[in-house]
């Protein structure tokens, strides 16, 4: 130990894809075409939302905030790492680097306040209905929003400062395709268990707090429905959960095997970490503004209304 020369790198140098790198141009075509889904998506959804005053309601101002958290995370990922596929670009300044890794947690931190909020807003409006208009307000869900972000920015901001304090030895060569987490504080030389305590932690925190609010929400929401007298109330009160539960799903999964895989699975290849993230920031904001318009009535009509207005205005005119 006493030979090496201890540093604080002035730039880091994405890999990619270790021991893939032949495949990093297909690779680059994949996320490139999910990019693109992903911006006019998620775009598509919060120009509806913005027109449409039908939607100013506050599940669909959820749904605006979950649309920005993933535009921040794609935008903030996604383009230097298509620069890593075709040019093999991946120098990446030290403060570029910490405020991408500062985004993508923090982004992921707010998408799952979102959820919970949306989860809560749901047990409001079965349970609760005749309240619900009063009780759940846009005032409510700016407040909530707000909430999510101090939230992120609190346990993100810790976890930088964590890492301005790691010297460096070996190299500052990060193998992976952005700067998570993780992936930089496995190059410091030296103590680390701090960096890891309360990365895991922190994970941990907002994981778990945020599933466990959702679970009971549902809990609560499936036994006010189960006690409804008819069939077709049952079914149309878990209709109305039916978009929020499959983002859940849509989101959480990719994020727990990442994470899980990333820190406990050490048998696991280290390109199936990598590309295991790389599908939670690639899958979940491309699906989610597809869920949405698929399923919710509302929404799929106000973007007809705003892709095809004479379609819409002749199917008006017919009924």
């Amino acid at each position: 130990m006493g030979n090496l020369t201890y540093f604080w790198p002035s730039f880091f140098v994405l890999q990619g894809v270790p021991g893939l790198e032949v495949y990093h141009m297909w690779f680059s075509g994949l996320v490139c075409t999910c990019y693109g889904v992903i911006i006019a998506g998620n775009c598509m959804v919060l120009l509806v939302i913005v027109l449409k005053p039908a939607l100013h309601k506050p599940m669909y101002y959820f749904l605006c905030m979950l649309s920005m958290t993933e535009l921040i995370t794609s935008t903030s990922t996604l383009p230097k790492m298509l620069s890593i596929f075709w040019f093999q670009a991946g120098e990446i300044q030290v403060d570029s680097c910490l405020a991408q890794m500062f985004f993508i947690h923090a982004s992921g931190m707010v998408g799952s306040a979102v959820l919970l909020a949306m989860a809560v807003d749901r047990y409001v409006a079965i349970c609760f209905p005749l309240r619900y208009n009063s009780f759940f307000t846009g005032s409510l869900a700016a407040k909530m929003g707000v909430a999510a972000v101090v939230r992120a920015t609190l346990l993100m901001s810790p976890e930088l400062l964590l890492i301005k304090r790691l010297t460096f030895c070996r190299t500052n060569v990060i193998h992976h395709t952005y700067c998570e987490h993780m992936a930089v504080v496995r190059l410091a030389c030296g103590d680390t268990r701090i960096n890891s305590v309360y990365g895991l932690s922190a994970a941990l925190v907002v994981i778990g707090g945020d599933l466990l609010g959702i679970g009971l929400s549902y809990f609560f929401i499936v036994r006010a429905v189960l006690r409804l007298s008819s069939n077709e109330a049952r079914l149309k009160a878990f209709g109305t959960c039916g978009s929020h539960l499959c983002v859940i799903t849509i989101l959480y999964i990719p994020a727990l095997f990442s994470f899980l895989t990333h820190r406990f699975g050490h048998n696991v290849a280290p390109h199936v970490h990598i590309l295991l993230a790389n599908l939670y920031l690639l899958v979940p904001p491309m699906l989610n503004p597809i869920v949405y318009g698929v399923r919710t009535k509302e929404i799929r009509e106000q973007v007809i209304q705003v892709l095809l207005p004479n379609k819409a205005m002749v199917k008006s005119r017919t009924l």
